[in-house]
């Protein structure tokens, strides 16, 4: 019988259209490895909410792995240090005598893989490193060979990379003839919202298929509504590696030709190409891993040190309705609609004045779809200290946005329910009449003034 192939996932908590469970198991029988790093999480501030969701999805990928006879080890360990010493033991103790992993970008990461391979070597066990787990996992580069900066040109690249590539999904895994060995559950006492987000692989391919089904199409005009159903809700499944790349693309693709529209003009694939520039970006700059701004000059930036203000923003208490809304999503749901992630960013950032890093870890530590590259190019976008970011003196006005993007005022209902008896007009900006009668704070804030603020404080840069 061929020797016993190990695979290492991590953030691509998947059994199908999954390159190293496919490839090793070309070779023989496999098993699989999951490495439970709390310590780290928590110092990555990821939130309780996403370490639950992975838990169970854990849970789940067991069962469905026991009925395919494939053994999941699970590793209990606190550190990304821990791995190489327990990797290596177990591959002694089952005899193991190849490892297979998806590579990954962030500087923590990349370390942690480099040591594991490291102690494997030194034992005499070989590992496959398979590229990134993106959709055009090749570094995408310009003619002078050197990484995009911008994100349209690298989009344009991205597209002609994907197009000439094979996008067909790996095929499913085989049950292997060997009795694998027990599971054991993982329990968790962090809550999220399973009604949103069953911790079940199954849950997250039937939520691709209907979203591409009944929504992709109309994605481009819903998408920017927070009170429509527009958007996929298949962040916390992505930012987990549960739906593979080759697996979306097929569902684009089909769906796509079902409506004779081009696969390549959707909106939706177009900001899956942003999280795969974000992550290019993350192992092509090694700053970005360090909390350093893109523009290194805006190092320079003098924020504003206001404890007060940044709180009243994390609890919803700004007197901006569409910003408080926002927030008290993020807080209530562990989610946040995307245009909302922009505009309370903006907020923080342009018109607070305050570090974009307090604002990245404290989404970091609510969303239970927080992926650090992502997070951090959207809060740099924010910024303007980023790559391809807005210039800096884009400013988003609340009130606009709020008045174009919920022009009844249905989403500020639904999370700032004081709001609620007031009418579509009165509720993005209200009177000081207004929020005195229905006990809703005033503006921490004036928008003009802190505005000019704002783009004075970049100015000074120059």
């Amino acid at each position: 019988m061929a020797v016993t192939q190990l695979v290492w996932l991590r953030n691509d908590l998947r059994l199908s259209d999954h390159p190293a469970l496919h490839g090793a198991q070309q070779q023989g029988d496999i098993s699989i490895v999951i490495a439970l790093t709390p310590a780290q999480w928590l110092e990555h501030n990821e939130s309780s909410a996403k370490c639950a969701f992975r838990e169970q999805l854990i849970n789940d990928l067991q069962d469905k792995a026991s009925t395919l006879r494939i053994t999941v080890h699970i590793l209990k360990l606190n550190r990304f240090s821990d791995c190489a010493n327990a990797i290596t033991s177990l591959c002694k103790e089952k005899k193991y005598q190849q490892v297979w992993w998806q590579n990954e970008l962030p500087q923590h990461e990349a370390r942690r893989d480099d040591k594991v391979e490291q102690a494997l070597d030194k034992a005499g066990i070989s590992c496959q490193r398979l590229a990134p787990d993106l959709f055009v996992s090749k570094p995408v580069f310009n003619q002078q060979g050197t990484p995009f900066k911008v994100f349209t040109p690298f989009f344009k690249r991205w597209l002609q990379m994907l197009s000439a590539q094979d996008r067909t999904p790996y095929p499913d895994l085989e049950k292997q003839l060997e009795p694998s060995e027990s599971t054991q559950t993982l329990t968790s006492k962090a809550n999220f919202r399973s009604d949103l987000w069953p911790p079940k692989l199954d849950a997250a391919k039937e939520k691709l298929w209907r979203f591409c089904h009944h929504k992709e199409k109309q994605y481009e005009a819903d998408r920017d509504f927070p009170s429509m159903p527009g958007t996929s809700l298949l962040s916390p499944y992505l930012a987990l590696g549960v739906l593979g790349p080759r697996a979306c693309l097929e569902a684009i693709e089909y769906t796509s030709e079902q409506g004779n529209r081009d696969w390549k003009s959707s909106v939706w694939l177009k900001e899956l190409a942003w999280r795969d520039f974000y992550k290019q970006l993350m192992g092509h700059f090694p700053d970005l891993s360090k909390s350093k701004p893109f523009k290194t000059e805006t190092e320079n930036v003098v924020w504003n040190e206001d404890q007060e203000a940044f709180e009243l923003w994390c609890n919803g208490e700004t007197g901006f309705p569409i910003v408080d809304a926002a927030m008290r999503q993020l807080n209530q749901t562990g989610w946040m609609h995307n245009r909302l992630r922009m505009i309370t960013a903006s907020f923080l950032t342009k018109l607070l004045l305050i570090d974009w890093r307090k604002g990245e870890q404290y989404f970091m530590s609510k969303l239970i779809d927080g992926e650090f590259a992502a997070n951090n190019g959207g809060w740099q976008w924010s910024a303007s200290t980023g790559c391809d970011a807005a210039p800096y003196f884009r400013v988003f006005n609340p009130t606009r946005q709020s008045e174009r993007f919920d022009p009844d005022g249905e989403f500020i209902k639904r999370f700032v329910p004081e709001l609620a008896p007031l009418k579509a007009k009165e509720i993005h900006d209200p009177t000081a009449d207004l929020r005195a009668k229905v006990n809703y704070k005033a503006p921490i804030i004036d928008y003009k003034i802190a505005r000019s603020l704002a783009i004075k404080a970049f100015e000074d840069l120059k």
